[in-house]
């Protein structure tokens, strides 16, 4: 579904992805694991259009996505929730909502995602007139995805969504994910929270310094030794 292929990306004369080969097939959680800086979410800015590589291609089924505007990215189907939320502070929940909505103008359509994102998420139901930035973070986090949602896309790009978020809430956040992939969303995930990242999704790539350099399933980077002892804490 989602392919790239020899991606490179510079910052300025720094290259800081040297050759990306990535594969994500439909229904799947594919997840990106690796150190700060180690390039995960330049790989997803780099999907979603806001960062351009100087080789490479990024390959949605056969539309090359690198040659097209964020917003059309979007319009193809790829929605991308970006790490430290964003949300608009001083709009309400549904406000927010509905600007995720941009591409669409299906208007009862649209309600239909809004009361299906309120069934995945009901405390956004309760905060539909609440301004976002008064939200907790965790709210916001679910708002950020919600959001992301209102586009319908096919593949959701995640970064970070477990960032300063209290445990019995990332367990919460992450079931919620795997309800969004169960729905026909297949999910690319970047996650300091390797061992529950690995838990939800069914395959893995492990980055550093900009490359890709261990790629499996899921269930068998857990077991990884190497993997254990850079991400799992040795255990």
């Amino acid at each position: 579904m989602l392919r790239l292929v020899d991606l490179r990306v510079k910052y300025g004369t720094i290259e800081v992805l040297h050759g990306i080969e990535l594969t994500v097939h439909p229904g799947e959680i594919v997840t990106i694991l690796g150190a700060n800086g180690a390039g995960k979410s330049t790989t997803l800015l780099t999907i979603s259009g806001l960062v351009k590589p100087f080789t490479g291609a990024v390959l949605l089924e056969d539309t090359p996505l690198h040659k097209l505007p964020p917003h059309e990215i979007v319009r193809r189907g790829v929605a991308h929730v970006p790490e430290g939320r964003r949300v608009f502070g001083t709009l309400t929940v549904q406000e927010n909502l509905n600007l995720g909505a941009f591409i669409r103008s299906d208007t009862a359509e649209i309600h239909k995602t809004r009361e299906w994102i309120y069934e995945l998420f009901p405390i956004l139901a309760e905060r539909r007139r609440q301004l976002a930035g008064t939200l907790s973070g965790g709210e916001q986090q679910m708002l950020a995805i919600a959001r992301g949602l209102m586009s319908r896309p096919r593949i959701l790009l995640l970064d970070e969504p477990s960032l300063g978020l209290a445990p019995l809430l990332v367990k919460t956040i992450f079931q919620t994910l795997r309800e969004i992939n169960a729905s026909g969303v297949t999910i690319v995930l970047v996650e300091q929270n390797a061992r529950a990242a690995l838990k939800l999704a069914h395959r893995g790539y492990v980055m550093e310094v900009g490359r890709i350099v261990l790629e499996d399933t899921a269930q068998a980077l857990l077991t990884n030794p190497d993997v254990q002892k850079a991400y799992l804490g040795g255990a």
